[in-house]
């Protein structure tokens, strides 16, 4: 099982950008997806998930109301939506992905298992 993601850019403060999760070798159903970011000399932390199955979404304080994540079932494929893009977004952002993510651990990295390689998202002021 493998995740792709993709759709990082360099964009200017204010712009937005889609980024795409998809999964191979599976389908992301009974997952929880997540979207996590980690910027230079930075711990990586979380960004968004959604539970696949109820589509329960979560974000952190910071993109609350300019992210959005959301799912495509027939292309198998996690967006994040990511809109009014501050350079303080600017990061490489990765999306993971496992089953069986207990709430409370929804925006822990260590409980998620499969990852995609990182797409970088660079906003200039």
């Amino acid at each position: 099982v493998q995740l792709q993601a993709s759709g990082g850019g360099l964009v200017q403060a204010g712009a937005s950008l889609r980024l795409s999760c998809a999964m191979s070798g599976d389908t992301f159903r009974g997952y929880v997806v997540a979207w996590f970011r980690q910027a230079p000399g930075k711990e990586r932390e979380f960004v968004a998930a959604i539970r696949w199955n109820s589509a329960l979404t979560s974000y952190e304080d910071s993109v609350k109301g300019r992210f959005t994540i959301s799912k495509d079932n027939a292309k198998n494929t996690v967006y994040l939506q990511m809109n009014s893009l501050k350079p303080e977004d600017t990061a490489v952002y990765y999306c993971a992905a496992d089953r069986g993510v207990i709430l409370s651990s929804t925006r822990d990295d260590r409980a998620y298992d499969i990852w995609g390689q990182g797409t970088q998202v660079t906003v200039s002021s």
